[in-house]
């Protein structure tokens, strides 16, 4: 492998797993197959504009796909393309033709995402059964509604960086390029700045975190209620929680600039503000810890799945605190510190809530139940491989190892740290072989899998009153209508006995006499 192709590697892979599958696989097919389910909804608001957008995110991946094999060399700047190696189509192998189909996918893409985010946020607040008052939506429905507002205030954004980059490439503009020269030739470029691009960039690339975050987060709500039999706890302080989450994540993102020559007071501002987020991030790890206290578990593979997310999220944020300090990040800053701890809380964490919600809802999406033991075998080789892997990166990290270089041949200091690096490619390929086990499981079990019944889990939310079989407009006859908030489990009567004799109280059903509603 040529260092060229290694760069266009990380460059690819960081964008097809940040956009094109964690953005992609939590928003957009956990927000279209639940929304109009867990609302109450015949549809989504304009079938009309989902079928565009579909269309377009189909167009960008294709294309995305397709930049990989241009004889040029896919795009080789690293997926956040700073200038001037994405503006300028002569700087390196990578930054021809590959570059320009990598921006023209990504904005193709992100039309894609804001359509997507405004049908969503229509449909929510527009759409909902009779009874399904805000309070009483589930976190799932919260999650997806904040992550779409996110959606639609930054993406715009990158669109704007992404255009005056095809500017600078195509037109002879100079946004982004001042003094630039190349094999000792002096290019005509004036007056630009790489560092506006990266202020651009990034006032999209902190709220993608949470753009990617919070639907595992609310994935991840639901499935530990359901599974601890009990009341999330916190309800309303869950959902402030995602409110300041997503208030917050658009004034942070100078932590990444730290070393770009920021003014210090500037940057004592942006800590400020990236070290306050870590509050209603420990507001939603606390009141997850408490809903699992003490409850009934149900250790099924979506269960352990959302607890790993708690794992990851929680070890992923704590060192964030390290990178938010603007003291203590100029230390750390572009080693493989970084890499061990953005893959943890970001990368890891959101696998594991699109895990939990395959395996959690993979009943209504198919009719069929998928094989619990293949299960439990895909998460505990996934989460000790992910933590074999990202757990010694902190550690060569500190050690001052940067990231995305090719070869560190030229540092022998480093030398001691290969057979670190030795390992980490160990647990790496054991975990990527582990998902072909979540795979198999998979397809098989849309053939072959064990037929489901209405409710499998037991779970109180209204996509379980609908039929097994998929049906146009999700219920027959009239929509139920929604009596009580969607966390009733275990509910007891006066006498200490549960409800009905059962430990579930959907949501369809009406407040008894005597019976206080959350």
């Amino acid at each position: 492998m040529t260092p060229d192709m290694y760069m266009g590697l990380v460059t690819i892979h960081g964008t097809i797993m940040v956009f094109f599958v964690l953005t992609a696989g939590l928003s957009g097919t956990f927000s279209n197959l639940l929304i109009p389910l867990q609302i109450g909804a015949r549809d989504m608001a304009s079938g009309f504009l989902n079928m565009i957008s579909y269309w377009l995110f189909f167009l960008s991946s294709l294309i995305m796909f397709l930049s990989i094999f241009v004889h040029t060399g896919m795009a080789s700047a690293g997926w956040t393309i700073y200038p001037p190696l994405s503006a300028l189509p002569q700087a390196m192998s990578g930054s021809g033709l590959g570059m320009t189909l990598w921006l023209v996918s990504m904005a193709i893409f992100i039309a894609s995402s804001l359509m997507g985010s405004l049908n969503y946020i229509v449909t929510v607040l527009n759409l909902r059964t009779k009874g399904m008052k805000m309070t009483r939506l589930p976190l799932t429905i919260w999650a997806f509604l904040i992550t779409a507002v996110i959606g639609v205030v930054s993406f715009p954004v990158l669109l704007s960086a992404a255009l005056l980059l095809i500017f600078d490439r195509s037109f002879g503009t100079s946004f982004y390029l001042s003094d630039i020269f190349i094999q000792g030739e002096v290019l005509h470029y004036k007056g630009g700045s790489p560092i506006l691009f990266e202020h651009l960039f990034w006032f999209l690339g902190h709220p993608e975190v949470y753009i990617i975050l919070l639907p595992a987060l609310g994935i991840t709500s639901e499935v530990i209620s359901t599974n601890s039999r009990k009341p999330i706890f916190g309800y309303r302080a869950m959902i402030g929680s995602i409110m300041a989450i997503a208030f917050l994540s658009t004034v942070v993102w100078g932590h990444h600039m730290f070393v770009t020559g920021m003014n210090p007071f500037l940057g004592s501002v942006f800590t400020f503000t990236t070290l306050l987020i870590a509050i209603p991030s420990a507001v939603k790890a606390f009141n997850y810890i408490t809903t699992l206290w003490k409850g009934n578990l149900q250790l099924n593979p979506a269960m352990l799945f959302s607890i790993g997310m708690v794992s990851t999220f929680i070890t992923g944020g704590l060192t964030g605190l390290i990178l938010g300090d603007s003291a203590l990040d100029i230390n750390v800053h572009d080693t493989m510190f970084v890499v061990a701890h953005f893959h943890l809380v970001m990368g890891i964490s959101a696998l594991f809530g699109m895990f939990a919600g395959v395996y959690h809802w993979f009943p209504k999406m198919y009719g069929k139940m998928m094989n619990k033991d293949m299960g439990y075998l895909h998460f505990w080789i996934t989460a000790i491989s992910a933590y074999g892997v990202f757990f010694p990166m902190h550690f060569i990290g500190l050690a001052g190892l940067p990231r995305r270089y090719y070869s560190n041949s030229a540092f022998p200091m480093f030398e001691d740290l290969l057979h670190i690096n030795k390992v980490i490619t160990v647990f790496a390929l054991i975990g990527g072989l582990a998902q072909l086990i979540f795979l198999a499981n998979f397809f098989f079990s849309i053939g072959k899998g064990k037929k489901a019944v209405q409710n499998p889990w037991r779970g109180n939310t209204l996509e379980w009153t609908t039929p097994v079989k998929h049906m146009h407009g999700n219920w027959p006859g009239e929509i139920p209508e929604v009596h009580r908030w969607a966390y009733d489990y275990s509910k007891t009567d006066e006498n200490g006995e549960l409800w009905g004799g059962q430990d579930f109280t959907p949501q369809t059903l009406p407040i008894r006499d005597g019976e206080e509603e959350f």
